[in-house]
């Protein structure tokens, strides 16, 4: 069936945005008087929600726990936006698509999704954004996928999803999407890109 929804994560994918998750983050834990992050936790806070990313670093100690999700809450992400670098023809490629295809956003993010459709103004191409606190679950359920196929009416074999995580293939898998990977992350990909421009001519062919 023709592709007619394009579903897109954001970090990794529409932008680089290591430095910004590893500051941000690296700020909440110099306020908890923790250590830094290392290497390990470094890769896994550019795909996982806030929570999961505290749960993951907190577990067993509740109060810790609690006091990293109210501190990241409160810390003014402003700052870290100019972290954030598009990728490479960004928004030459989501002009491009506009043309053809519904375009989304669902990303594990949660306050600053919007914002940063905002920010870089992508209005002009992306037509519905849905971050971690507008569905009940995160990646990798499929929660996100599925509340955007069903705003466009569409069905799921009508739309892909374009991710660079091992979560956002699970997603798509969970909702019945077509996967498109960026990057090397994910290692089962049927679908692979390098570069966004590369998404152009792969789309048809889905």
């Amino acid at each position: 069936m023709a592709k007619r929804l394009v579903i897109f994560d954001c970090d990794g994918v529409l932008f680089r945005s290591e430095a910004a998750n590893v500051a941000f983050y690296n700020e909440v834990l110099r306020r908890l008087g923790e250590p830094v992050m290392d290497v390990h936790v470094e890769t896994a806070c550019h795909a996982l929600a806030s929570t999961q990313l505290f749960e993951h670093l907190f577990a067993g100690r509740r109060e810790l726990l609690e006091r990293a999700r109210v501190t990241a809450q409160s810390l003014d992400y402003g700052p870290y936006y100019d972290l954030m670098t598009p990728q490479d023809d960004l928004y030459d490629v989501l002009e491009t698509l506009r043309s053809r295809y519904r375009i989304a956003m669902a990303t594990n993010r949660g306050t600053t999704a919007a914002e940063v459709v905002r920010r870089f103004r992508l209005h002009r191409y992306i037509e519905l954004t849905v971050g971690v606190l507008d569905v009940p679950r995160p990646k990798p359920h499929p929660d996100m996928l599925e509340r955007c196929v069903a705003y466009f009416g569409l069905a799921p074999e009508e739309a892909l999803y374009v991710g660079d995580q091992q979560i956002d293939a699970d997603a798509a898998a969970a909702a019945g999407l077509a996967f498109v990977a960026v990057g090397s992350s994910v290692e089962s990909a049927a679908h692979r890109i390098d570069a966004l421009s590369e998404l152009v001519g792969l789309l048809p062919r889905l």
